[in-house]
């Protein structure tokens, strides 16, 4: 029995909109822990990484992400202990068909054309066991020609999610059709009909399999993709794809590009149902869901109180919150943000992220903690000329050597210890000293130590955005 060779393929470049507050451009849903103790991207790559058996031999992982994440996807790889083929850093968003593109070339420049299994990071499956097994059965069925997508089988007249029409042909699924995203009578209708999947984003196929159907429908997107990967500069774990080039390939999803044409084609597009307690949690609805509920139906994350209250949702990241007399509900609170809306509305919030994106409120991007590659800094009070922030320094990590022009800051250690440039000297401060960085002084933080450095910074000045930082010197290719 020969075996096949498998590339996982995480795609974890989304944005998460309608999960906001806690989902936001800088640290999307994918990268949250929505259910379970690991976060999505995590639980998305051991999935992939448990479909070996004995006629199936699975590669690292490649994972397709934004460049403004990579190192959210180094963190949380790390922690998890995953080994990674490749991390591929779009330098700008141009859907998933590019993306794949990106992997399978990936994929072919190593000297082989292995299956691809192709998964998003921002889903959960109750069914470890049903999802292995229908992934293999699909990677079986791959190797023998053709794509062949991952059908979810529906529980419910779901509104939320595009459809797969498919017809039994013997012991396979052929796809006829897939239809949008339906009205509430359209999904009970085929629901009631049978023969209708949910669309699950997941798709399996050779990479060399995925690049002649792209050539084939969509022959611009092929040839510039490949321009940009032909430019693309190695580093380390990164590869990164020419950025003016790739900004040029034209931008759509796998289905709109590849997918919708095969049906009626030379291209072979099958089916395999898959029924393990999937969900992409895509919006809050989703998430109560899949959470635990109590005998009212309410699901709560932290610090939460209800009375009289069914089937609601509270996720309380920094405070109390307490509700009384709500039915299908979701309350989301953050440390700056309070999401209050009718669960059956719930994909509607990214029309509260549209609003912020227009009146360019930093809520849209970032949380009142931020994390960045050497720690994270979380921004505790503010004021006209001042800011208050506390700041958390890995062991044997440093933020760049750097001035500022519009502002002066005093720091005072916590705990660890400090190794701090200040003009022409170099400290070493332990808890409770302090110094003082002026004005357009040349400086820079370090824990030298082997536990966590965190300090308290205070700036005053004229302007005290993110944006006023000149780099000299940057461990995070960030100069």
């Amino acid at each position: 029995m020969s075996t096949i060779q498998i590339q996982p393929v995480i795609m974890a470049g989304g944005s998460g909109t309608r999960l906001w507050p806690l989902s936001r451009a800088g640290f999307p849903k994918q990268f949250l822990v929505l259910s379970g103790t690991q976060s999505l991207f995590q639980q998305a790559v051991q999935r992939v990484a448990g479909l070996a058996t004995s006629d199936i031999a699975a590669l690292p992982a490649l994972i397709v992400g934004n460049e403004e994440h990579r190192f959210l996807v180094l963190d949380q790889l790390r922690d998890a202990k995953i080994q990674t083929a490749a991390v591929l850093l779009e330098p700008v968003g141009r859907n998933t068909a590019p993306a794949v593109s990106l992997a399978a070339l990936q994929a072919l420049a190593a000297g082989q054309d292995p299956v691809l299994v192709v998964t998003p990071a921002d889903q959960t499956v109750v069914d470890e066991a049903a999802f292995t097994a229908s992934l293999q059965q699909a990677v079986r069925l791959a190797d023998g020609g053709g794509i062949v997508i991952l059908g979810i089988t529906p529980d419910r007249p779901e509104t939320g999610f595009g459809y797969i029409k498919s017809r039994a042909d013997g012991a396979q699924w052929q796809v006829e059709r897939f239809v949008e995203k339906p009205d509430l009578a359209t999904a009970e209708g085929y629901l009631a009909a049978g023969g209708y999947f949910w669309n699950s984003g997941m798709f399996v196929m050779r990479a060399s399999t995925w690049l002649q159907a792209l050539l084939r429908f969509r022959p611009d997107i092929d040839v510039a993709t490949r321009a940009a990967f032909a430019g693309a500069q190695p580093d380390g774990v990164f590869v990164r794809p020419d950025k003016a080039l790739f900004a040029a390939v034209p931008a759509e999803s796998v289905d709109y590009a590849v997918m919708e044409r095969c049906p009626g084609s030379d291209i072979p597009l099958h089916m395999v149902p898959l029924d393990a307690g999937w969900n992409d949690l895509g919006a809050w609805d989703a998430v109560w869901q899949v959470a635990p509920k109590d005998a009212a139906g309410n699901a709560t994350v932290g610090d939460a109180l209800l009375a009289d209250s069914h089937n609601t949702l509270i996720h309380a990241s920094s405070r109390l919150v307490s509700a009384v007399g709500l039915d299908n509900i979701v309350i989301v609170e953050t440390a700056d943000a309070v999401l209050v809306a009718d669960r059956s509305k719930s994909q509607d919030v990214k029309k509260i992220v549209s609003q912020l994106s227009e009146r360019q409120r930093a809520e849209q991007n970032l949380h009142r903690k931020v994390y960045r590659p050497w720690g994270w800094y979380d921004s505790i009070d503010m004021g006209e000329r001042f800011q208050v922030k506390r700041i958390m320094v890995k062991p044997g990590a440093s933020l760049s050597l750097q001035m500022h022009h519009h502002r002066a800051e005093h720091w005072i250690v916590v705990s660890g210890t400090a190794e701090i440039t200040n003009g022409e000297q170099v400290l070493l401060l332990s808890e409770n000293q302090s110094t003082y960085i002026p004005l357009g002084q040349v400086h820079r933080l370090a824990n030298p130590g082997k536990v966590p450095l965190e300090i308290i910074e205070v700036q005053s000045g004229a302007y005290l955005g993110e944006d006023d930082i000149v780099r000299f010197d940057d461990s995070y290719g960030r100069k």
